[in-house]
C-alpha cells in the first residue's frame, strides 16, 4: 500500500473510532478505553497487568483509565493477599449495569469498521461481564 494512502486509511479508522467513542459516551457514559477496561475485567478479579495485557493500553495509560473508572465507582480495588503491593480490580454493580446496557442496546458501529465486527465471534467476548 502506498505510504500516503496508509496514512489516509488510518485517519479514517481514527475518525470511525472517535465516532464510536462519542456514541458510547452519549449512550452509556463511558469512553472507549473505560469500556475496554470494564470488559477486560468482566466477572473476574484481576491485576492491573492483566488489564494492560487484555486491552493493549500502556501501563501508564491503563493506570489513568483505571483511576478514572474507580473514581466513578465502577471498580473496586483490593490489595493482594500474598503481595500487598499488588492491586486487584473487580467491577461494581454499577459497572455490570453499564456493560449490560452496552450489550443490550449495542453500539453503533461506523461503516468502515463493520467488516471487522462481522468477523468477530461471541467466544472472543467471553471475559466481558
Amino acid at each position: 500500500m502506498e505510504k500516503i494512502k496508509c496514512i489516509c486509511v488510518m485517519r479514517e479508522l481514527f475518525r470511525a473510532l472517535s465516532d464510536l467513542e462519542s456514541h458510547l459516551l452519549q449512550a452509556h457514559g463511558v469512553s472507549l478505553n473505560e469500556a475496554m477496561v470494564l470488559c477486560a475485567i468482566g466477572k473476574e478479579q484481576v491485576a492491573a497487568r492483566t488489564i494492560v495485557e487484555r486491552t493493549g493500553l500502556t501501563p501508564s495509560h491503563a493506570s489513568k483509565v483505571i483511576r478514572a473508572v474507580e473514581e466513578r465507582n465502577l471498580l473496586v480495588r483490593t490489595l493482594g493477599e500474598k503481595d500487598k503491593r499488588e492491586m486487584y480490580f473487580s467491577l461494581t454493580d454499577e459497572a455490570y449495569r453499564c456493560l449490560k446496557g452496552i450489550r443490550d442496546e449495542g453500539v453503533e458501529v461506523p461503516e468502515i469498521l463493520q467488516p471487522l465486527f462481522a468477523s468477530y465471534t461471541d467466544e472472543s467476548s467471553e471475559s466481558c461481564a
